[in-house]
């Protein structure tokens, strides 16, 4: 796997993971401030399945990472966002896999349409102060603090095979997610 020049991981990645392939992701959370409340989905198949979590996946070859967020907000959601805006930087190491994942995080906060059950995920509101994290992935209770701020992050995330415990982590604020 050749290097993405769209990621930006060099610039949070010690040495040691810099030599490893990199998928770049994109995680999507659109929020409706007026009732202070997000839109989740139960992902139903693949990587994830059975966990709630914000909307995303690959991004394609052809696209921006932002184009891939907002695609994959409409293909799992039916949402089309109409402001997008980059609050995070994810990377997660499982230790049965040599590939990290890179994921670019986003915050909607206006968006048009409704939201529709998919092939792949069953959307479902939640107040953004009364989060779900019995049923999401581990590391999410420790960033979404950043999210309610509106304070960009980066984080790293060392987790298990089992896909639930995490052996390390770093997170911290950042002041620009431009790199």
């Amino acid at each position: 796997m050749h290097a993405d020049p769209r990621s930006v991981a060099r610039h949070v990645e010690d040495a040691e993971h810099q030599a490893m392939p990199h998928r770049l992701y994109t995680l999507v959370f659109p929020f409706d401030q007026a009732q202070a409340r997000v839109l989740l989905g139960m992902k139903k198949r693949g990587f994830g399945s059975n966990k709630l979590n914000g909307f995303g996946g690959k991004v394609e070859p052809s696209e921006t990472i932002a184009q891939g967020a907002q695609r994959e907000l409409a293909e799992e959601s039916g949402l089309t966002a109409t402001k997008i805006e980059q609050c995070g930087l994810l990377l997660f190491y499982f230790e049965d896999s040599p590939v990290a994942m890179e994921v670019h995080v986003y915050a909607v906060r206006e968006f048009s349409g409704h939201a529709v059950e998919t092939e792949e995920m069953r959307p479902q509101w939640f107040g953004m102060h009364d989060m779900p994290f019995n049923q999401m992935w581990a590391d999410d209770e420790r960033w979404w603090p950043y999210m309610l701020k509106a304070q960009k992050f980066v984080g790293r995330f060392w987790f298990k095979a089992d896909q639930v415990t995490i052996t390390r982590e770093e997170l911290r604020p950042v002041e620009s997610l431009d790199f």
